[in-house]
């Protein structure tokens, strides 16, 4: 570097009038470079927008948001899950891509979790009831008649359980003596959305269920259930599970299916 030319002595110029930077750029031409740091990528899985329209899969789908689901912002839905099968689920029935990531819960456990940007959908979601914090004030979800199986077996796999159990029953006749119960339970932390879900099965399949009040634990609010015995349950499940290649939670569908096989019920009749 000539005497005299410091930090900044070639602005203004370039190979036409300064032999140096001529030489320079002859040196590098027809080279190539890869950056040492690859660009950020953008890791999002951007889906198209869900259709809204009232379909089976669509049906079972708000059983799951009404449950476990969450709007977030207005803008993004949030849908965590100890089953990772209702997260697919979920994003199949949508016809999304997202990922799906694993959290540790609070109490060391492990629960799966997925979270899609979908504006149209969120916006619509207030329309049939399902609200941002809604746990408190669900209420009705206004559900087709003829798709109200599909929202339950969603509801039912979100917050519900199927026992089936053999108890020895209080009675001084035999020791031996047992009786085998069937329940399907629906669980809430609104005994709006109970009382409503109650009523629209009387009024769909003609089945009266049970209200019940469920102990708070550890300070959370009280939780309230609609249940239905052997005799209501041997009505609903079938009508619930009708299409055997529905979305369903198989482990809680097992229950059903083995109470089936070992009585000889018919899954599409619900008799014996």
């Amino acid at each position: 570097m000539p005497a005299g030319e410091g930090k900044g002595w070639a602005k203004g110029r370039n190979a036409k009038n300064d032999p140096r930077i001529a030489r320079a750029a002859a040196a590098h031409r027809g080279m190539q470079y890869v950056p040492r740091v690859p660009p950020k990528q953008d890791r999002r899985r951007k889906t198209a927008p869900a259709v809204i329209e009232w379909r089976p899969n669509f049906a079972y789908a708000m059983g799951l948001l009404a449950t476990d689901g969450a709007i977030v912002r207005g803008r993004t839905i949030s849908f965590p899950s100890a089953d990772r099968e209702l997260v697919e689920h979920l994003l199949r029935c949508l016809g999304k891509a997202n990922t799906i990531s694993q959290v540790r819960t609070r109490s060391g456990g492990t629960a799966y979790r997925t979270q899609i940007g979908d504006v149209a959908l969120c916006r619509w979601l207030p329309t049939i009831g399902i609200t941002a914090r809604k746990s408190l004030v669900l209420g009705a979800v206004d559900v087709p008649d003829a798709l109200l199986a599909d929202l339950l077996r969603g509801l039912l796999d979100g917050d519900g359980s199927i026992i089936n159990k053999r108890a020895r029953a209080d009675t001084g006749r035999t020791r031996d003596y047992h009786w085998e119960y069937l329940r399907t339970t629906f669980l809430s932390a609104s005994r709006t959305h109970i009382v409503w879900l109650r009523g629209r099965i009387n009024a769909v399949f003609g089945l009266q269920g049970y209200i019940a009040t469920a102990r708070s634990r550890h300070g959370h609010a009280e939780m309230y259930t609609l249940r239905f015995g052997k005799r209501g349950s041997l009505e609903l499940l079938p009508r619930i599970y009708a299409d055997p290649h529905a979305p369903r939670l198989t482990r809680k569908w097992q229950v059903w299916a083995d109470y089936m096989r070992r009585h000889s019920i018919d899954s599409r009749l619900g008799s014996m």
